[in-house]
C-alpha cells in the first residue's frame, strides 16, 4: 500500500467517527435546499436512510480502494430515487442533492486534514478530490437510470396517467376539468372528502393495493357517495377522494357550497370510521367543494398524515389508525415548525412538558378535564377513572405549570399545548435539561 493511499484510509476512519454529525447536517442541508425534496415524514426518512447509506458507501469506497467498476449504489438510493420518480419530484432535484452532498464530504473531510504535514496535506486534497468525485459520478449514473427507468414505468401504467392528471389538479395552475373529469372518470363538479392512506404494519405492496380497495368500498357505502378515486401516490400509500352525495351544482352560489360542505363534513365526521382490524391509517381533510375543495381536503389530509407521521416516528404511544382534520385543526397549522412548537409547549407547560410516563398521563388527564369544559364527572366518564382520582392527577398536573392554577385562569394556551402533545408525542417534549 502505498504511503498516499494509506492517508486516505486514515482519513476514511476519521470521517467514520464522525459520520453520524455529517448525515444530519447533509439532510438539513439538502431539505433547506431544495424544497421539492423536503417532504412529509415518511418521505424524509427515505431521504434520511439514502443519504446514510450514501455516506456509509462513500467511506467505504476511501477506505477499501473498492474498484470502481464493482461499485454499486446503495439499496436505498435507488429506492429513494424511484418515490421521487412516482411522486413527479424532478431529476435534476435528485442530482443537485448529489451534488450539494458532494461538497459538504469535501468540507467536512478537508477539516479533519489539519494535523497532517504540510508536504502530504495538497497530494491527499487532491486524491480525495479525485475518488470522490469519480464516486458520486458513478452514483450518480446509477440513480438516474433508475429514475428514468421508474418514471417511464410509472407514467405509462394507468395509474401513473392518473397520478399526472391529479398533480395538474394539485398545482393550482390551469387545467382543462372536463378533460381531467372524463380522464379520471371521477366528477370534479362534487363535494370532495380526501384521505391519504398507507400501511400500519408492514405488507407487500399487492396487500396494500387491496386494503386500499377495501377502504374504498367501506367508504363508498358509508358516506353513500357519487363516485371515488383512487390514486397511488407511491408505492407506500395511495390517495382517495370520494364525491359526496348531493354535490352543488355549477350555478350554486358561494354560501349554498359553503353549507354543502358544512353539511357533508358533519356527515363524514359522524359516519366514517376505521372498519374493525383495518390494516391501514387514513388521514382525512374536511369536504369541500368543486375543484377548490378537491384541493384543500387533499392538502388538509397531507397535514394529517404529516402529524400522524411525526407521532409515530417519536416514540410516542401508537395513533389513531382514522384521523379527520377536525380532530387535529390547530396542530396541523402549526405543524411545520417542530422546533418553535417545542418552545411554546415547554414554556407554556413547564415541568409538566417533561418526557416522562407520570407526566404523561397527567398532560392526558388535564387535556380530557379541559375539553370537558372543566368537568370532574364528565373526564371520569370519558377516562374510566374515579372522580377522586381525576381531582388528584388535575391538582398534581395544574401544580407543575409555570404558575400553577393562574395559568389556567385563561386557559388557551395550555390547551393548544396539551393538544400539540397529545398529536405530536415526543418530538416536542421538553429533550433534556
Amino acid at each position: 500500500m502505498t504511503a498516499q493511499r494509506a492517508l486516505v484510509r486514515q482519513v476514511g476512519d476519521r470521517v467514520r467517527e464522525s459520520q453520524e454529525a455529517l448525515v444530519e447536517g447533509l439532510v438539513q442541508d439538502i431539505r433547506a435546499q431544495i424544497g421539492a425534496l423536503d417532504q412529509e415524514a415518511a418521505a424524509r426518512s427515505l431521504l434520511e436512510a439514502s443519504i446514510t447509506e450514501n455516506v456509509v458507501a462513500a467511506i467505504n469506497f476511501l477506505r477499501q480502494g473498492i474498484d470502481p467498476d464493482q461499485l454499486e449504489a446503495p439499496t436505498a438510493a435507488l429506492a429513494y430515487a424511484r418515490v421521487l420518480a412516482q411522486r413527479d419530484v424532478p431529476q435534476s432535484a435528485l442530482i443537485r442533492a448529489y451534488r450539494i452532498g458532494h461538497q459538504r464530504f469535501l468540507d467536512h473531510t478537508f477539516a479533519l486534514l489539519d494535523d497532517l504535514p504540510a508536504a502530504d496535506r495538497v497530494p491527499v486534497c487532491v486524491e480525495l478530490v479525485r475518488l470522490s468525485g469519480q464516486f458520486i459520478d458513478l452514483i450518480c449514473e446509477q440513480v438516474g437510470r433508475t429514475y428514468e427507468r421508474e418514471r417511464d414505468r410509472w407514467v405509462a401504467s394507468r395509474s401513473g396517467v392518473r397520478q399526472q392528471w391529479v398533480t395538474d389538479l394539485l398545482g393550482g395552475g390551469p387545467v382543462d376539468r372536463a378533460a381531467a373529469a372524463r380522464a379520471l372518470r371521477y366528477p370534479l363538479d362534487a363535494v370532495h372528502l380526501a384521505c391519504t392512506l398507507w400501511p400500519a404494519a408492514r405488507m407487500t405492496s399487492f396487500d396494500l393495493v387491496a386494503a386500499v380497495d377495501d377502504v374504498r368500498a367501506h367508504a363508498v357505502s358509508a358516506l353513500r357517495a357519487r363516485a371515488a378515486l383512487v390514486v397511488p401516490t407511491d408505492e407506500y400509500e395511495a390517495r382517495l377522494w370520494l364525491a359526496l352525495p348531493g354535490p352543488p351544482n355549477a350555478s350554486a352560489s358561494p354560501s349554498s357550497s359553503a353549507s354543502a360542505s358544512a353539511s357533508a363534513s358533519a356527515s363524514a365526521s359522524g359516519y366514517l370510521g376505521a372498519p374493525e382490524g383495518s390494516p391501514l391509517h387514513a388521514a382525512f381533510g374536511r369536504p369541500g367543494a368543486g375543484l377548490g375543495g378537491f384541493r384543500t381536503s387533499a392538502r388538509q389530509a397531507a397535514r394529517i398524515r404529516e402529524i400522524l407521521g411525526t407521532r409515530l416516528g417519536s416514540g410516542a404511544a401508537a395513533a389513531p389508525l382514522w384521523v379527520h382534520y377536525d380532530q387535529a385543526a390547530p396542530v396541523a397549522l402549526m405543524a411545520g415548525d417542530l422546533p418553535a412548537v417545542r418552545d411554546f409547549v415547554t414554556s407554556t407547560l413547564g415541568a409538566l412538558a417533561a418526557a416522562g410516563a407520570r407526566e404523561a398521563v397527567l398532560r392526558d388527564t388535564l387535556r380530557v378535564f379541559l375539553d370537558r369544559h372543566r368537568g370532574h364527572a364528565a373526564t371520569a366518564r370519558a377516562m374510566s377513572l374515579h372522580r377522586n382520582s381525576v381531582q388528584y392527577r388535575v391538582h398534581r398536573a395544574t401544580a407543575l405549570l409555570p404558575h400553577g392554577e393562574r395559568d389556567l385562569a385563561d386557559d388557551f394556551n395550555v390547551r393548544a399545548a396539551l393538544l400539540a402533545v397529545h398529536w405530536l408525542g415526543d418530538a416536542v417534549l421538553a429533550t433534556g435539561p
